[in-house]
């Protein structure tokens, strides 16, 4: 019988490992403000398909209510003729909020519906018969009374 004082270990070093997980830390430190990035345009694309929805049911309900817009967005669920059922929730919103809704300008004539944005905190008011934001400029809207150049 041949027995040799030395064992031969099978495995990983502590400093092999320490440079794996040094290695994948640094991979999700670049992945992760990319994902980040993806997030957000693809909630900016949501938000303004259902932006271009709801702006189309306001346009319905004005024309079928003697040339008026409503108080609020969720008039719209009620209209006659319904063209929506529901109001969606506004992606960026924490508090999984419907997206804002301003009617004013000459004759109450003029709307902007908006979401708050990536900064989470986005809104927009009609002034001098044109959109105005406020909180910054990060939020998303349509309007009769101007158009959204950001994002």
């Amino acid at each position: 019988m041949d027995h040799t004082p030395e064992l031969r270990r099978k495995g990983f070093t502590l400093i092999e490992l320490l440079i794996v997980i040094a290695v994948i830390s640094i991979l999700i430190g670049i992945a992760l403000p990319r994902f980040k990035g993806m997030q957000d345009e693809g909630n900016i694309a949501k938000a303004k398909g259902e932006l271009r929805t709801l702006q189309t049911a306001l346009e319905s309900y004005y024309i079928h209510n003697s040339n008026t817009y409503p108080t609020a967005l969720s008039a719209l669920t009620s209209a006659s003729p319904t063209v929506v059922s529901t109001i969606p929730t506004d992606p960026f919103s924490s508090s999984a909020a419907v997206y804002g809704y301003v009617r004013g300008g000459t004759n109450n004539k003029f709307y902007v519906v908006y979401s708050v944005g990536s900064s989470g905190n986005g809104s927009a008011t009609i002034t001098s018969d044109a959109v105005a934001e406020t909180n910054g400029s990060t939020c998303v809207y349509v309007s009769n009374a101007g158009q959204d150049t950001q994002p």
